[in-house]
């Protein structure tokens, strides 16, 4: 059967906005939560890999104020979404978007800081949509490669990261360490204080660190959290 177009909802920020426009995946709390959370401060060079809309290469143009950032995505109707996002906000000299294979797309440097929200289903009922897919399913980018990708293209004192749901989470820290990876940030979110954990923010070293963990709560009683409200007020407009 043939894949559906999927046709993505736009969404505005404090400093740009996101036109969706033929994108596997519409901005999300994911996305956004690893946007503010990564570590960015000290990059002068960031890699987006699989940059759908263009967003987390957007939050970090926001946050870090002289990077260089490259953004990669397999799929030709992600990268032209991306490319307009980019040339409609005010970092557009500083971000390079680009339509290949992140296996197979070389770059000048190495990077200070790698940001993915990678594909997390490895199994199940695949979206009717090809671009929803392939954002959603690791069939084009496994793990394992994605992790030995990263390692290639880091610089030796650089970080990445990542967020997954926990399960899939869990064992993408496993496979991590088994590279040589150290987990150097862990962040275990909750939706709701009653709520389990559903997500985890990774980040990954090559030098050995000591791992610090967090824990965060999107919503209280009243709404947002006090913790989820820091974390993103410099991007959603009501916060």
């Amino acid at each position: 059967m043939n894949k559906k177009i999927h046709k993505t909802k736009g969404f505005s920020f404090k400093q740009f906005t996101i036109e969706g426009g033929e994108c596997g995946m519409p901005v999300s709390t994911d996305g956004v939560l690893l946007g503010a959370w990564c570590n960015v401060s000290t990059a002068s060079t960031i890699l987006d890999i699989g940059t759908g809309t263009g967003l987390l290469a957007l939050m970090c143009a926001q946050r870090q104020k002289n990077a260089i950032i490259w953004a990669v995505d397999i799929e030709e109707s992600a990268a032209v979404t991306a490319q307009l996002n980019v040339a409609n906000s005010p970092w557009a000299e500083r971000i390079r978007v680009e339509l290949g294979d992140i296996n197979a797309v070389t770059y000048p440097t190495p990077f200070d800081v790698i940001i993915c929200n990678p594909p997390y289903f490895n199994s199940g009922e695949q979206s009717h949509t090809q671009q929803r897919a392939t954002a959603r399913h690791t069939d084009t980018l496994s793990h394992l490669s994605l992790l030995a990708r990263c390692k290639t293209l880091l610089s030796p004192q650089g970080r990445a990261s990542f967020i997954l749901p926990v399960v899939e989470g869990e064992a993408f820290i496993q496979l991590a360490q088994q590279q040589g990876w150290t987990l150097s940030r862990l962040c275990r979110v909750k939706p709701t204080e009653s709520k389990v954990e559903n997500r985890l923010l990774i980040e990954l070293s090559q030098q050995m660190c000591q791992s610090n963990t967090q824990h965060l709560t999107i919503r209280g009683n009243l709404g947002y959290s006090a913790e989820f409200t820091a974390l993103t007020q410099d991007f959603y407009l009501k916060m």
